[in-house]
This record gives structure tokens, sequence and C-alpha cells, in this order.
């Protein structure tokens, strides 16, 4: 099925679970009193050579937390932001220099709960302006796309799992070429795909 915007704005439409790190992991227990911290991350969709596309990040090697990972622009809330919309777009203009003016938001899908404190809203927009990102090279090695049809193709995931802490943790995977999606942006993806898929 080739994916279309409408396709996204009827499953945001649609109820849904909140998901986590922890959905693979039901043997992991969060330690008591943990306080969760809000953040945001934006989903940037836009149209591109092989139809819609989502925007992605290959995270600083020099991060403290995940780097070299691939994410999506987003971070922590800071007391400046007026809710977490305005902190996926402030972000987004840090990491990769999105203008707020070429994006119109679309809807967020529920939390994502990280193993690392967070309770992450993803917020979905549609990049509706030719856009160039031009990285933070402090956060960001490199921005990509992806084609949004390979990350809505539920049978594209797979489980594999890490040794981390001590523990074999499980988590999603859908790699694309060189760049392997994983963790708690797979997780996102993959809700997002289901929600499509029952449109």
């Amino acid at each position: 099925m080739a994916i279309e915007l409408h396709h996204l704005a009827a499953a945001l439409e649609r109820s849904g679970a909140a998901s986590s790190d922890f959905d693979l992991n039901a043997d992991v227990v969060p330690p008591p009193g943990r306080k969760l911290r809000d953040a945001a991350v934006l989903v940037g969709v836009q149209e591109g050579p092989r139809g819609l596309e989502v925007l992605l990040t290959k995270r600083s090697s020099a991060l403290k937390h995940h780097p070299g990972q691939v994410a999506f622009p987003g971070g922590k809330q800071d007391p400046d932001d007026p809710d977490l919309t305005a902190t996926a777009l402030r972000e987004a203009w840090e990491e990769v220099r999105l203008p707020q003016n070429s994006t119109q938001i679309m809807g967020t899908l529920p939390a994502h709960e990280t193993v690392t404190a967070f309770t992450v809203t993803p917020v979905i927009a549609h990049i509706t302006k030719p856009f160039q990102p031009q990285v933070d090279p402090g956060e960001v090695a490199e921005a990509f796309t992806v084609p949004l049809a390979h990350v809505l193709d539920s049978g594209r995931y797979r489980v594999e799992s890490r040794i981390w802490q001590g523990r074999r943790r499980f988590y999603y995977a859908v790699p694309y070429g060189p760049y392997y999606i994983w963790g708690a942006t797979a997780r996102i993806l993959r809700g997002l795909a289901e929600r499509v898929a029952a449109t």
C-alpha cells in the first residue's frame, strides 16, 4: 500500500496504549521512586523521491547518552517550553535547523517510557516546505530520511537483544540500508505502523 498523509491522519485519530522500553522485558523492574522526566521527539514526514519519507538523525558519538544511535530530533522539555509540541519543534530547530513555519502538526502518539527515565511524546508533523538539514555537530552526526513505507511495514521489524547492565535486554529493530534503527525509535515507529495497519 502506498502511504499517504491521510493514512497518518486516520491513524492518529485512533486510541492506543502507551509504549515502553519494558514492553519486551517484563522481568526488568524499574527502581522504586524513579522520577520520569518529560521529553518529546519530532516525527517529521516529508515528500521525497521515494514517496513520503521520515526524518531521522544519527546522534553524535561524543554524546553522553545514546551516542551514535539513530533517533528522531528531540530532547527533554525545558522550563520555557509551553508544551511538548514546542519542545519537539525547538529541538528539531536546534539539531537540524528545521524551521517551525515549515511544519504542520498532525498530532501526537501516546508517550513512550524509556529505560533512561524519560516519558517521550512523539509529535507527528508534516514538513511542508523543501528542507535541507543543517546539523548541529555537537549533537548530530548525520540527518537522513527513510521511506515511510519501510518503517510502516510491520513485517520488517524483528526482535533482537543485547546485554545491558548485566541482563539480556530485548528490543525492536527495523534496519534500513546502513542505518540500524532500534530501541525506542523503532518501538515508536512500530506503534505508528500498528495504528496505520488498523485503519
